[in-house]
């Protein structure tokens, strides 16, 4: 098909979202679909620039267009509709529920993906229209959580194919022959030992403190942390050097074609999710989220340390995670240590959780999201 997707994420950027959005659009383009991805922005960014900062193979068309971020997304949507019907797709696939109820308007099949509750004073108006509209449509969700919250918010009467969900994923093929964390932290120049690793964003909510402490309470242990806004990344090493840590690295943003290595570094990949969590455009996701990182993590073949929250459930169990209490210093202190004596029980839960990832790649989600659903020219 002739696919437009139209996304409010700078292209390009570090944020969680930009890199979903890519990911997402990446995965529909080696299906086989002629797709144009329309973001908002002035400047045109080369192809070979996104594909290292992404970590990306097939190319796909991306349109810029002038945003005036005073209309609040509107004003985008309207002028991303009006050029995606340019190109006469055969369907728009967004992340914007405002392109969605407008490209319904036009009488063109849309999908359209959320990953968080509506909000704000036109929201609810907005996706009620979206719902009640008679042109094909579909929404997807990227967790269970959040399905369940729409159709319980607002009175959904949905058939099988209406609304689906589909988890964020992951490119397998970044995550072959990855070399074992010693040999992995000799190739990096990282510290010799034991290391326990983060990668993501610093907002509130990610446990960055709860690290913090860990680290002062076991020296024995290497941190690392990758990823974060340069101004985030530096308050943190201050105070790591407050403290006098040693045992914590933090190495900025790396790229994405890159990240899979600094994953493989660590013996234990950490998910401290709190029971608020902040994302990129604000809100708290800690009810509904569908963290990239987990499915990262589960490739990279190593222990997951995770927060014990039930949206994690819908994909990590007992055999691919070892659970702890959200915020609670001297579980998450406790659990670490036990994985640290106990090498075996670490080696089976990042082997099941490597077994249980091929489920959820990048391809199987765009496959999943368009089964069934047929766009104009069907």
């Amino acid at each position: 098909m002739k696919i437009v997707s139209i996304a409010a994420s700078f292209i390009p950027s570090n944020t969680a979202n930009s890199i979903q959005v890519v990911k997402a659009c990446h995965a529909l383009a080696q299906l086989g679909h002629d797709l144009t991805l329309i973001a908002p922005g002035e400047t045109r960014t080369e192809w070979e620039k996104l594909q290292t900062h992404y970590g990306l193979k097939t190319a796909f068309k991306i349109l810029w267009i002038r945003e005036n971020l005073f209309f609040r997304r509107y004003d985008f949507a309207i002028k991303a509709i009006q050029q995606a019907a340019k190109l006469n797709p055969d369907l728009i696939y967004t992340w914007v529920l405002q392109a969605g109820v407008l490209a319904l308007w036009r009488g063109i099949p849309t999908i359209l993906e959320l990953h968080d509750r509506i909000t704000g004073r036109l929201g609810p108006w907005l996706f009620r229209r979206f719902w009640a509209s008679k042109t094909r449509k579909r929404l997807l969700t990227n967790s269970k959580a959040l399905q369940r919250l729409l159709i319980e918010r607002f009175d959904l009467d949905t058939t099988e194919n209406e609304i689906i969900t589909a988890p964020n994923g992951v490119e397998l093929e970044r995550y072959d022959h990855l070399p074992a964390p010693e040999k992995a932290r000799e190739i990096l120049g990282l510290q010799k030992g034991f290391t326990a690793g983060y990668t993501g964003h610093f907002y509130a909510g990610r446990g960055m403190s709860l690290m913090v402490e860990m680290a002062k309470a076991l020296p024995e242990i290497n941190f690392l942390w990758v990823g974060g806004e340069q101004r985030e990344v530096i308050a943190w090493q201050e105070e790591a050097a407050k403290a006098g840590l040693s045992n914590l690295k933090l190495t900025g943003f790396v790229d994405n074609a890159v990240l899979a290595q600094y994953q493989a570094a660590s013996d234990v990949l950490l998910m401290p999710y709190g029971t608020s969590i902040a994302g990129s455009g604000g809100g708290d996701s800690a009810q509904v989220a569908s963290p990239m990182k987990m499915f990262e993590y589960m490739a990279a073949g190593r222990a997951i340390l995770s927060s014990d929250l039930p949206v994690i459930h819908e994909v990590l169990d007992d055999e691919t995670a070892y659970f702890c209490p959200p915020e609670d210093l001297q579980a998450w202190i406790a659990a670490l240590v036990s994985l640290k004596e106990n090498p075996v029980k670490c080696q089976m839960l990042g082997k099941s959780a490597k077994a249980m990832v091929k489920n959820y790649t990048w391809k199987a989600r765009a496959e999943k999201a368009l089964d069934g659903f047929k766009g104009k020219a069907a």
